[in-house]
């Protein structure tokens, strides 16, 4: 029974994490403030790090979990960078 409901399982969720990239997209594209647009980027790199994770469980693979440790460093650093240039106009001081 579990063998047969894993991959139906993880296909649904693949399919959810999808669609909820492609509605953050459309909020990045057509936010009406820069606020919004960089929220909704660090929710994108979230459903990245979230589609690698389960890749790497459908795939039985360390490397995968390695990955989507560096996908979540980088938005996470990426969305900081935005709030910090949106306050004060810059990045590096």
């Amino acid at each position: 029974m579990m063998n047969l409901l894993l991959p139906s399982a993880i296909t649904f969720t693949l399919c959810i994490y999808a669609l909820a990239a492609l509605l953050a997209l459309w909020r990045v594209l057509r936010g009406p403030a820069a606020q919004d647009r960089v929220l909704a980027l660090d929710f994108v790199s979230l459903i990245a790090m979230l589609i690698v994770l389960v890749v790497g469980i459908r795939s039985s693979s360390s490397m995968y979990f390695e990955a989507a440790l560096l996908v979540a460093l980088f938005g996470f650093v990426g969305t900081a960078a935005m709030a910090k240039f949106l306050l004060r106009g810059e990045v590096i001081e």
